[in-house]
């Protein structure tokens, strides 16, 4: 069940790329080979690579769908750059991943689909696996059609659901060379086809075919074996960003002590959250499918107004559709989180790829001067931190907050270590006690400036709510100038007084030096693995990351006040950096943007710090 013991080759680190056409399965080979990762005990973080068509055509580099695996002994903060392995099943998915393998890789392939129709599908003028043209790489040329079939002769199944089969003989093949007991993912099998247990023996037989296949024939010079991450002892497991959201939304109801009500449209790449929280209706946790974006946020008010934890979640078309009503739920004063799963853009966009495209729109994008507490997830496990704190915010000071994620968050996954929720922060709401006879629909805390909870259907504390300008402290409706002022800078004030509440920037390195990185959300990991790397190499070099971003941090000019150079690291044209400028002109900030619908790359990140300080 493991690799021979003379062959093993202990390694820190392994980067790891499965790809092949939409259907043969790559996400699901990439999830079990992250589950057998966890297993061993390595940190890791993934990233899916979707392709954008629903249905592309078959065969073509349009149709490509992968999933790349950053595993290692050391603490892994980065999907990683290059692939030390890649595992291609068709001659698109080798012509689509080529540039991002290493130059000495091994590329495991598929060559029974190696034919003349679909290398010309492909582009290729020749077969690579026969050119010359992989010099350099370790290639396995594996008939894995023909083999899976072999390896199933004795049972009694079709053609076509034999060869669904062929992505269980390539994760067979990356188990003995990274030596793995295939047998941990047998009950995976059995689970997901328990009504039929000929596919069930069919996968188990495939898989270990696989491993058997490497093993007998010899086809790796070594295998490798990296040592568990020296990990605090606790619960762990393998989430993606979309459910460790969704439990960091479910850990806060339960703090808090009020339902969660979620209305929303499913939208890529938020749908996970909205399908992962209906599963879980003994928390009381009410989930509704709304025929449209407006429908689910407007509904989300209303939820509110009845004393749910209200939720909504989307991604950046389906944000612009709610903002009208995200500045109903401003002008009500009213708790809702809205998770914003950023997706490339404009429009329809790049559905399945990630941007940090819609923080302006979070910050900005409503009529009406329509302030609300912006929030940004740095990782996927970091996601139920933000989650959590983003509900406890919403609920404490009686306001929207904005939570952006984006898809690289949302579908990639890292080991995450369970929390006990109790011992998670508490959430204390403002809630309006029945029958107060001092209540008021707009009399405020006076340090925290959030006005009283006053759920539907409490005794004695009838008052009006709507999209009409409230007076101050009593809530009639009111068209005067002077109360108009007033009520403006008071939401604006409450939000702005979060900063209180918050913490303050922390910096990764010196407080003083050359060049301060400074990035937000999810660029956390790279950022921060090549700034370590740098520091290594002897640079000045520090980092800092934002996740509050409406309020900042108090101590910004503090920190930023410690570098000559400043450089802000996104991925959009420079939507962060824009906004530091408006709120700390003080400084002079350089940029560094991609817009790729991928993440950053360590590399590029090193090349242009390194021409930053030799300037």
């Amino acid at each position: 069940m493991t690799a021979k013991k003379d062959k093993i080759v202990e390694i820190e680190e392994a980067v790891v790329r499965f790809a092949g056409d939409s259907g043969d399965g790559m996400q699901l080979t990439g999830n079990l080979f992250s589950d057998s990762t966890a297993f061993a005990g390595n940190d890791f973080a993934t990233f899916p690579d979707y392709p954008s068509e629903i249905r592309a055509p078959q065969g073509t580099v349009s149709g490509v769908s992968g999933f790349q695996i950053h595993f290692g002994h050391k603490n892994i903060h980065t999907t990683g750059d290059l692939a030390d392995v890649l595992v291609a099943m068709n001659p698109a998915s080798l012509k689509a991943n080529l540039k991002w393998v290493k130059k000495d890789a091994i590329i495991i392939t598929n060559s029974d689909e190696f034919t003349e129709k679909n290398l010309g599908k492909a582009g290729f003028d020749s077969n690579p696996l026969d050119d010359n043209s992989l010099t350099g790489h370790l290639l396995i040329k594996g008939p894995l059609n023909t083999l899976t079939k072999e390896a199933v002769k004795d049972l009694d199944l079709d053609n076509k659901s034999v060869l669904k089969s062929k992505n269980m003989f390539a994760l067979g093949m990356i188990y003995y060379l990274f030596n793995r007991d295939y047998t941990k993912t047998f009950p995976f099998f059995e689970k997901k086809f328990k009504k039929n247990p000929l596919v069930v023996e069919a996968n188990k037989k495939v898989l270990e075919a696989g491993f058997n296949y490497a093993e007998t024939l010899e086809v790796f010079t070594n295998t490798y074996r990296i040592e568990k991450a020296s990990l605090n002892k606790g619960h762990y497991r393998n989430v993606t960003g979309n459910l460790a959201t969704a439990w960091g939304l479910l850990a806060a109801s339960e703090r808090s002590g009020h339902h969660i009500y979620l209305g929303s449209y499913p939208i890529t790449p938020a749908t996970d959250i909205l399908q992962e929280l209906s599963k879980h209706k003994q928390f009381t946790c009410i989930t509704q499918q709304a025929e449209d974006e407006i429908a689910g946020v407007v509904s989300t008010i209303g939820g509110s107004f009845a004393g749910a934890m209200a939720v909504t979640t989307t991604s950046g078309p389906g944000l612009s559709l709610k903002s009208e009503a995200i500045g109903l739920a401003i002008i009500t004063e009213l708790p809702m989180v809205i998770v914003d799963v950023q997706r490339g853009g404009p429009s329809t966009g790049l559905p399945t790829k990630s941007e940090q495209s819609d923080l302006l729109q979070a910050l900005y994008g409503r009529n009406g001067e329509a302030p609300c507490i912006v929030m940004a997830a740095t990782s996927a496990a970091d996601a139920f931190y933000s989650a959590y704190e983003a509900a406890k915010l919403a609920m404490e000071h009686m306001t929207p907050v904005i939570l952006l994620t984006d898809g690289s968050i949302g579908n990639g996954s890292e080991v995450f270590k369970i929390p006990k929720v109790a011992d998670l922060p508490e959430i204390h709401p403002p809630l309006a006690k029945a029958n107060d006879p001092e209540y008021q629909a707009y009399k405020r805390d006076p340090k925290s400036l959030a006005r009283q909870w006053a759920v539907a259907g409490t005794p004695g504390l009838r008052h009006r709510l709507g999209g009409l300008e409230k007076a101050d402290i009593t809530g009639n409706v009111s068209q005067e100038p002077l109360n108009h002022q007033i009520m403006t800078d008071l939401r604006q004030a409450k939000v702005d007084k979060v900063v209180d509440y918050i913490p303050e920037l922390k910096i990764d390195g010196d407080d003083k030096g050359e060049l301060l990185v400074v990035g937000w959300g999810s660029t956390y990991g790279v950022l921060l693995t090549a700034v370590e790397e740098m520091r290594a190499e002897g640079k000045s070099v520090s980092m800092t990351q934002f996740k509050h971003i409406m309020p900042l941090p108090k101590n910004v000019h503090e920190v930023f006040s410690g570098f000559k150079k400043i450089i802000v690291c996104e991925n959009n044209m420079g939507q962060f950096a824009n906004y530091l400028r408006m709120k700390h002109p003080e400084f002079k900030y350089e940029q560094y943007n991609k817009v790729q619908g991928l993440p950053f790359m360590v590399s590029e990140l090193k090349t242009k710090f390194d021409t930053l300080l030799n300037e």
